[in-house]
């Protein structure tokens, strides 16, 4: 069964700094575009950095500048640096996917389960 397993979430002062990681493990074929996306309290899930399999990549106004979302080589790691955090960063941080199980399956959407970012002095 496949799953995606962030890491890296945690406290941190304003200004400071936080590397993600989502990994994906079980068997798969291939991934293809990866996100993170975070939800605040009381607010919507919102979508902050995509991937794609080519290496596209796309942002939400908010991080522009600040974060940058990769990947590794074997398509099997994403991560999302993120720098000069601001108290508007905290929230739950989830790593998206859209895999394909087998050479011949379609895409199947996948979420992780969410990692804690406190940004707070």
């Amino acid at each position: 069964q496949v799953q995606l397993v962030e890491s890296g979430g945690g406290l941190v002062q304003p200004g400071g700094s936080l590397k993600l990681s989502c990994t994906a493990s079980g068997t798969f074929f291939r991934m293809y575009t990866m996100a993170w996306y975070r939800q605040a309290p009381g607010k919507q899930r919102e979508l902050v950095a995509r991937i794609t399999a080519g290496g596209s990549t796309n942002y939400a106004e908010s991080v522009k500048g600040r974060f940058l979302i990769s990947r590794d080589n074997t398509r099997t790691t994403g991560f999302l640096q993120m720098n000069s955090l601001e108290p508007e960063d905290t929230a739950v941080y989830y790593c998206n996917a859209d895999l394909q199980t087998t050479s011949l399956s379609t895409l199947i959407n996948y979420w992780g389960q969410g990692t804690q970012v406190n940004v707070s002095s």
